[in-house]
């Protein structure tokens, strides 16, 4: 199986110890990530601050470990939102059909019409910086994704006999969606969904970067990063440690999409 699908293998494996660093890491650490220790203002990484620390003497460890967190639980939110909220509306579309299919399609066309990251700035800017304004401007800028996927799969699946029988049978638009439709999608939204979560996580980190997303002294990968750039030559790790990890984590979650889509016969 490794040797069919190392995608798979390598992607979930490097996704699974991110998400166990994340929930175990800081438990068994046992340092604050929000403790204060001017004596070791930007100590390099040795012995006993294994990544160094940062500007006010923090731990760069623990604070990368709580970063984890903080990017998973806001990606993985993101997405869930994301993902119902175009399921919804694409799945709507198409089972509607004709003019409503048509009006809700150029609606979602309207919004992919503005670039995704910029719309995400503006609406961060309008609502304000801060987790629960962060996950909505998020979320704004994914779901028209999961509702063009859902619709054209759903136009695909309703001509399927099964689904036909059920319709013949009088089932109404909600239940085919729900019982007979969303099953067959599992496959093609968990590949999507995947890809999704990397492409979150870089997201939120450009937002937080930008001051826009998790402020200080939120344990964020972007506003260490934010934070580090300003020590680039005489401290390099306040960047490098926040820096890999987020390439590991987006690496992760694309190599895991792509080892999905290649399990189900689909390419992401």
């Amino acid at each position: 199986m490794a040797r069919r699908n190392p995608s798979l293998i390598v992607g979930g494996t490097i996704v699974a110890m991110l998400a166990l660093a994340a929930v175990l890491g800081p438990l068994l650490l046992h340092i604050d990530p929000f403790a204060i220790d001017l004596a070791h203002v930007l100590a390099p990484p040795g012995r006993g601050h294994w990544l160094g620390c940062d500007v006010l003497g923090r731990d760069m460890l623990a604070r990368v470990l709580w970063g984890a967190r903080l990017s998973l639980a806001v990606s993985t939110t993101v997405v869930i939102l994301s993902l119902v909220a175009g399921s919804i509306v694409g799945g709507a579309a198409a089972l509607a059909g004709g003019r409503v299919d048509s009006v809700v399609m150029r609606l979602v066309d309207v919004v992919l019409a503005f670039p995704g990251f910029l719309l995400a700035i503006a609406l961060a800017a309008i609502l304000g910086p801060g987790l629960v304004d962060l996950v909505v401007a998020l979320t704004a800028m994914g779901w028209t994704g999961y509702a063009r996927l859902v619709r054209g799969e759903v136009l695909s699946l309703r001509e399927r006999e099964y689904v036909e029988a059920a319709r013949a049978l009088g089932a109404p638009p909600g239940r085919l969606l729900l019982r007979h439709l969303l099953p067959g999608l599992a496959g093609p939204v968990a590949v999507q969904a995947t890809f999704g979560i990397g492409g979150i996580i870089i997201a939120e980190a450009a937002l937080s970067f930008l001051g826009l997303g998790a402020l200080p002294p939120a344990p964020s990968w972007g506003n260490m990063l934010d934070t580090g750039r300003a020590f680039l030559l005489v401290a390099p790790h306040l960047t490098t440690a926040p820096g890999v990890a987020i390439g590991a984590s987006v690496l992760g979650f694309n190599l895991l999409g792509d080892g999905l889509a290649q399990a189900i016969g689909r390419r992401g």
